[in-house]
């Protein structure tokens, strides 16, 4: 009987080993799919709260939320139509970016961004440098960029930015404590 026990318990010494080897990291890994103002900056405020704890922070850019990261000093030649197309009616950059709810034609939007800074909340492109600073990773979805026709010569000059797909996100997110949608 003995024999057995002492097995059992080495096997189950070698499964917690195991289990704290390839446990989950103090890691944010979050998903920005919309380039409203309030999701967006929820998104910043997110990320960046969890840096500034400690974590390492990961925020992957795909369709909607791609825009946001468009520099508005910078444009891209030789697009196709569908690409100019995109290009001309979505935001170009954080300083575009529109409420999701309660817009009124803009008014809404100018209303929250005057309030916010009666309140001393970062804008949005404030949010973005913070972001730089804390070394929040941003991706880029290669696919999104593609679809709508962005050029990675049109981005933000962000530290260390970087054009992935979903199997990049992916293995980031599968060794994250949290996992976001937004």
């Amino acid at each position: 009987m003995q024999p057995d026990f002492e097995a059992q318990l080495a096997e189950l010494k070698a499964r917690v080993e195991s289990l704290e080897q390839g446990g989950q990291e103090n890691k944010l890994s979050m998903v920005v799919f919309s380039g409203d103002l309030d999701r967006a900056l929820a998104s910043f405020i997110i990320a960046t709260g969890a840096a500034a704890m400690g974590m390492e922070v990961m925020m992957f850019f795909t369709f909607w939320g791609t825009p946001l990261l468009r520099d508005p000093g910078k444009s891209a030649s030789g697009k196709d139509m569908m690409g100019t197309m995109f290009g001309a009616m979505l935001p170009k950059g954080a300083a575009g970016a529109k409420l999701s709810k309660m817009n009124f034609a803009g008014l809404g939007t100018k209303m929250m961004q005057g309030l916010m800074a009666k309140k001393n909340v970062a804008s949005l492109p404030q949010m973005i440098d913070l972001a730089a600073e804390l070394e929040v990773k941003i991706c880029i979805c290669d696919l999104s960029m593609g679809l709508m026709g962005f050029r990675r010569e049109e981005m933000l000059a962000y530290p260390d930015l970087m054009y992935c797909g979903v199997a990049t996100f992916l293995g980031e997110a599968a060794g994250s404590k949290v996992q976001l949608f937004i």
